[in-house]
């Protein structure tokens, strides 16, 4: 055999190839890999998430990838649940997608968010794209028993992320003739949330109403956002009662996505945007109908939109905003005990 003499410069190049593809292997997201490879967070654990548009992963980008569409965001971007998922080691994918014929078919994945739904109130009486998708989405309260129905039960293996009250609050009205309607959905998300915990989950986000009175919706308003500002304030204060009463404040994990939020916003610059709450990195003219769900790289504003705009349309954040939201959440979750 002939032999080879590897000098330190080679030693050193062999050295930094076998780092990186290490380190490549060790970072994925891929939950079939190597179970002794720990994911980021430092614990392994299956998603489950509930809510509306802000947790989409892809009900209906069978029809939305016909403009390379799918998600509420600056696609091909992800949203805040795929990101936390991923620092979990799983991949979180839609629990029903949405067919050419305007009718939702259960997937085998856990992502049970849709775009449009709100906490209890049936599809059908609200106007939600209805030309585009039809009245289908499942209000959260459906979207569980849907999960319980399959499954039978939640377990302590999994991480269940519950974000909804957004769409009550944009839909409620003005206050104070909206403020039923708004406390209601909140009392309603409390009881449901009780109704996890109570079949079997033991690691449970639950994330309060954005301040969306800040959203370039918000601010475009003719009161500048206050209403909405008000109803949302109004939604968290009741749903933290809520839950408090239903003695389950204690044995899940709350995130203040207003205070997050108000304060993203507050210091754009800081975290990295250019552009703040007043533009949205899809461009309305070339975006159709003007909606995050069929925007794609060929109707940002500009190439880069998705990481320097913190608004993919007036109402949904893009995919470093929600890059961000994601990792803020992930702290809250260490901080509970769970992973790091």
């Amino acid at each position: 055999m002939r032999h080879i003499r590897i000098t330190p410069g080679i030693r050193h190049a062999i050295s930094a190839v076998l780092i990186a593809v290490l380190t490549a292997c060790g970072g994925g997201s891929d939950s079939g890999g190597s179970s002794s490879s720990a994911p980021a967070g430092g614990v392994k654990l299956q998603v489950v998430a509930f809510g509306d548009s802000l947790s989409d992963v892809g009900t209906y980008e069978p029809i939305a990838s016909a403009v390379k569409g799918g998600r509420f965001t600056t696609n091909p971007g992800q949203v805040w649940a795929q990101d936390v998922a991923q620092y979990y080691g799983d991949t979180l994918t839609a629990a029903f997608t949405i067919d050419l014929g305007h009718e939702l078919k259960p997937q085998s994945g856990l992502g049970y968010a849709q775009g449009g739904s709100t906490v209890a109130t049936p599809a059908d009486q609200n106007q939600f794209l209805t030309d585009v998708i039809g009245d289908v989405e499942m209000p959260v309260n459906q979207q569980i028993s849907s999960y319980l129905s399959a499954h039978g039960s939640f377990n302590s293996n999994q991480l269940v992320l519950v974000w909804a009250g957004a769409n009550d609050v944009l839909r409620a009205g003005s206050p104070p003739a909206a403020n039923t309607t708004v406390q209601t959905a909140a009392t309603t998300l409390a009881q449901l949330v009780a109704k996890i915990v109570q079949s079997g989950a033991t690691h449970v986000v639950v994330v309060n109403v954005p301040n969306i009175g800040l959203s370039p919706d918000g601010i475009k308003s003719t009161d500048g956002g206050g209403n909405l500002t008000q109803l949302s304030q109004l939604f968290n204060a009741t749903l933290n009662s809520a839950l408090q009463s239903n003695g389950v404040q204690g044995k899940v994990i709350v995130i203040d996505s207003y205070a997050w939020t108000t304060q993203t916003i507050a210091n754009y610059q800081a975290n990295g945007f250019t552009v703040s709450n007043t533009g949205q990195a899809c461009d309305p003219s070339k975006t159709p109908r003007d909606t995050s769900l069929l925007c794609s790289p060929a109707t940002y504003v500009s190439s880069n939109a998705d990481q320097t705009y913190m608004f993919a349309d007036d109402l949904h954040p893009t995919t470093r905003m929600h890059a961000l939201f994601a990792q803020y959440v992930e702290q809250q979750i260490a901080a509970s005990g769970l992973g790091h």
